[in-house]
């Protein structure tokens, strides 16, 4: 029995051995292979001690192999899993490069955003100056620092801030982005060659030059304070502004403005000073004035200096005194004479002076009547008369009235109540001067034949005086230039300061264009001739139009030769009344007469 033991004991042990050896060179295997430090720990937990091994431990060999073959297997699979996790973790830019414009004085901030940067530095440089590095601001500029991450912040832009900036990443191949500024600078103006006022003589040439800064390059414009510029434009785009010839009209304030549409234009003004001799202008060269009534003349006065005016009647300086006074407001001069005299009557001069020279003007005072005004309609009810009328004003009593006309002459054009030529009034004084007493006398005998007595006085209650006179007869034929003239005595004599007259003529031809004129005397002489008025004919005797005839006052219709002009508001209603109170009889033999 204990013989058999040994020999089941060797039996067993030599089995033993051989499965020892079998695991030991497994075992070798593994541990001579590139395994990771997971791979040994697992084969040296599943090695048996040599010692300890079943002849059953076959099963667990298989089992060791499997999970080795595992255990790469999950080797190659991490590998590719951090592989693919280092390809995704890559650092990145989400900014990106832009150009930013920024007006001086404002913040700047450039954008930086970047992903997967733990391990990595983030920088920003401007040209070969690094500003910060990761979150250390390197730049000794206290107007630069990060915000929010890597945001880089400017406060206070300057023009020289303007550049390129970079962003960059610093990995073995520099990853960067870059971000250009364009500083925007409001228009300065910096210089004006005159310094802001400029003192020139009349008739020199002025030339000012106005430069400006900024970005984008300002443009510049000229312009004139509450007035255009000479040359008749509102603004001038150059930075010169020349004026020739200059006037006292061209003086005042220049304006220049620059305007890059940065912020607010910039402006700067020069004050011109034109350094001339006194000019006059009159405000009325003729001043008509009566007794004991006030006259003014006037004379506007410039002048750089202030000129000193001086007043004279004829050749004798006048001094203030209680009937004559000066008075000055701005360049407008004025000599008030209180009471006129007649001895007032005559001619005034204005005189000024200044450092640069001397002026004179000359007015009159006049007690002669002011220039007649046509008030009758221009266009007659009958073929072959018009009753014409005027007023005039006059302080004195108007004395007469002289009336001319003629046919208008072939290739003068009407316009209004007036003839574009030139040729009237220049034929009118000469046809006057040469038939003025033929046409006196025919004047004085067609006015023989007028119905009783002239109508005069009719308006004196409303303050106007008024006249009429109706020519009849032998019917007038002259030659198709030639004027008529009739003197027409102003009876009776009216002392209201607004008087006229009214004038029936007759034999005209139908259809046909007629002009006239008319002047008027007072013991002080006579005015002035009127402009040209025209009237025309009808082609046929036309019906009565009672209307016409109460507003105007007078018509080609009234009783034969009756003819009246009515003036003042408060004459004509008592007028008005009076004709409508007329007989029927009455009315009804002057349409026969007619």
């Amino acid at each position: 029995m204990h013989l058999t033991k040994p020999c089941g004991s060797n039996s067993s042990s030599s089995s033993s051995s051989n499965n020892s050896n079998k695991g030991g060179a497994i075992a070798n295997t593994f541990h001579s292979s590139k395994s990771s430090n997971k791979m040994a720990r697992i084969t040296r937990t599943i090695s048996p001690q040599r010692h300890h091994i079943h002849q059953r431990s076959l099963p667990h060999t298989l089992l060791l192999a499997v999970a080795a073959i595992a255990l790469l297997q999950l080797q190659h699979l991490e590998s590719v899993s951090a592989q693919s996790m280092m390809t995704k973790n890559e650092p990145m830019f989400i900014s990106r490069s832009e150009t930013f414009k920024f007006i001086t004085g404002e913040t700047i901030v450039l954008p930086c955003e970047v992903a997967n940067t733990d391990t990595y530095v983030v920088a920003w440089k401007r040209g070969i100056a690094i500003l910060t590095a990761g979150s250390v601001k390197v730049t000794p500029d206290p107007r630069v620092r990060l915000v929010n991450g890597f945001n880089l912040q400017i406060r206070e832009a300057l023009p020289t801030d303007a550049g390129d900036y970079i962003c960059q990443i610093a990995t073995m191949d520099p990853r960067e982005i870059t971000h250009t500024v364009e500083i925007l600078v409001p228009p300065r103006i910096h210089h004006i060659s005159t310094g802001g006022h400029l003192q020139v003589k009349k008739g020199s040439s002025v030339r000012i030059e106005c430069s400006a800064t900024g970005n984008p390059m300002p443009n510049v414009t000229w312009s004139r304070k509450n007035n255009i510029l000479p040359n008749g434009e509102e603004k001038l785009h150059s930075h010169v502004l020349s004026i020739e010839n200059v006037d006292r009209h061209k003086g005042g304030v220049y304006i220049c403005t620059a305007n890059n549409r940065v912020g607010q234009p910039a402006s700067s003004q020069v004050v011109l000073h034109v350094l001339y001799s006194p000019e006059i202008a009159v405000e009325r060269p003729v001043v008509f004035s009566g007794e004991g009534h006030e006259a003014m003349l006037v004379c506007i006065v410039h002048g750089e200096t202030q000129p000193e005016v001086i007043w004279f009647k004829d050749t004798m300086q006048l001094d203030t005194t209680e009937r004559h006074i000066m008075e000055t407001r701005g360049s407008r001069h004025t000599l008030i004479i209180r009471k006129v005299h007649p001895q007032d009557f005559g001619n005034y001069s204005c005189v000024a002076e200044n450092q640069l020279g001397k002026a004179r003007k000359t007015l009159q005072l006049s007690g002669k009547p002011n220039v007649a005004v046509f008030n009758s309609p221009p266009i007659s009810q009958y073929k072959d008369r018009y009753n014409i009328s005027w007023a005039v004003d006059s302080h004195s009593p108007i004395e007469e009235y002289k009336l001319s006309f003629r046919k208008l002459p072939q290739g003068h054009e009407v316009v209004g109540n007036a003839i574009d030529s030139q040729s009237s009034s220049s034929s009118l004084s000469s046809s006057q001067s040469s038939s003025s007493s033929s046409s006196q006398m025919y004047g004085s005998g067609l006015h023989s034949h007028h119905m009783g007595s002239n109508i005069g006085g009719v308006g004196g209650a409303g303050g106007v005086g008024m006249g009429s006179y109706a020519g009849y007869g032998n019917l007038m034929h002259w030659g198709r230039n030639d004027w008529r003239n009739v003197v027409l005595p102003a009876i009776p004599v009216s002392h209201h300061y607004s008087q006229g007259m009214s004038y029936m003529v007759r034999g005209l031809d139908p259809d046909q264009h007629y002009e006239a004129t008319v002047q008027s005397r007072n013991r002080y002489g006579w005015s002035d001739l009127t402009n040209s008025f025209v009237f025309s004919t009808s082609s046929n005797d036309g019906p009565v139009d009672l209307s016409t005839f109460l507003n105007h006052g007078l018509s080609d219709n009234e009783m034969r030769d009756l003819s009246v002009t009515f003036y003042g508001s408060s004459a004509i209603n008592r007028q008005k009344l009076g004709l409508l109170a007329l007989s029927s009889a009455t009315l009804i033999l002057s349409l026969v007469l007619a």
